[in-house]
């Protein structure tokens, strides 16, 4: 993971074995299937517990579990570019994560999915203004097909704008900015840096985040509750929570912000964009497959589109 020999310099794309390369796709599909089924699993437990309370225990205790494995063997050099790099990520990410889910709270599923899949269009552009990487024809034609696919997901568009449907826009615009700040930061060694030096490790980088989001959503749901927050529920009275608590825990949050975090290091962010796009997609899977909802023949096309438009770029 902190090895640069594979990586290009700051101006080009990351000259990566192919089967990295394959190996860093399949790890994005897998994140966007687990982030699918995350919306199910968080209504469940937010149930039970306020949105800002919940974020708090599900960061802190990603903290908890990464922690002692990212600091082993590390630097007081690498800590420390860690700190430098991850609290501005972390920053973003506790925006990006506090605009999801009061935003799915304030708007229907389906425009939620649709709006936050607009970080696929979002991304290339974030990529062509911050890390001079103009999209290709292909990219763009994906977008297209991912946006089309989305929006017959969703069952098209009706109605106006809410403060929920702008929460989820900015959410998507702050995801196409993460992409490239991660990228950027988990390929770079600062110029001061001595010679040799490694990027920061991708882990220590997703711990710094983790740790951000959730002493950030600790202050706020303390500040901005009129009674703070409440006792957490117990075992007995809500044993629900706790089991969707340790599945968003393990699977949406360490393995998800890992394998992604690590993914950007050997790919570009555009193409994270298209492979975590197919998000809505899978949703839909686990909504039929889990939750007993229905999908039309449309959806089924639009969920097709995304995953489709997603699959061809990653084979190109």
């Amino acid at each position: 993971m902190t090895s640069s020999a594979a990586v290009s310099p700051a101006s080009s794309l990351p000259v990566s074995p192919s089967p990295l390369l394959r190996g860093a796709d399949l790890a994005l599909l897998l994140v966007a299937i687990v982030w699918g089924t995350s919306y199910g699993v968080a209504k469940g437990a937010l149930a039970y517990y306020p949105v800002l309370g919940f974020l708090a225990v599900r960061f802190l205790l990603t903290t908890a579990l990464l922690a002692p494995v990212a600091l082993r063997g590390t630097t007081a050099a690498q800590r420390w570019g860690a700190l430098r790099k991850g609290l501005p990520l972390g920053a973003l990410l506790l925006s990006i994560f506090v605009c999801e889910t009061y935003g799915v709270a304030h708007t229907p599923a389906s425009r939620a999915a649709f709006l936050i899949s607009l970080c696929v269009v979002f991304t290339p552009v974030a990529e062509w203004a911050l890390m001079g990487q103009r999209p290709s024809r292909a990219v763009w034609m994906c977008v297209a097909v991912s946006l089309c696919g989305a929006l017959w997901l969703a069952g098209g568009w009706q109605g106006g704008w809410s403060g929920g449907d702008a929460l989820m826009l900015a959410a998507a615009v702050l995801r196409a900015l993460m992409a490239c700040a991660t990228a950027r930061a988990a390929r770079h060694v600062s110029p001061s840096a001595a010679p040799g030096a490694a990027p920061v490790p991708v882990l220590l980088l997703t711990t710094v985040q983790s740790a951000v989001v959730g002493l950030g959503t600790l202050a706020m749901g303390w500040a901005l509750l009129p009674q703070g927050l409440p006792p957490l529920p117990t075992w007995a009275a809500a044993s629900g929570f706790w089991w969707a608590t340790a599945y968003l825990v393990l699977g949406c949050t360490v393995f998800a912000l890992v394998a992604q975090n690590w993914a950007l290091k050997h790919t570009s962010p555009s193409r994270v964009g298209l492979l975590t796009g197919t998000e809505p997609a899978w949703g839909a899977l686990f909504a039929v497959a889990w939750l007993g909802e229905s999908l039309g023949p449309q959806g089924w096309l639009g969920g097709a589109l995304v995953v489709g438009a997603a699959l061809w770029m990653a084979r190109r």
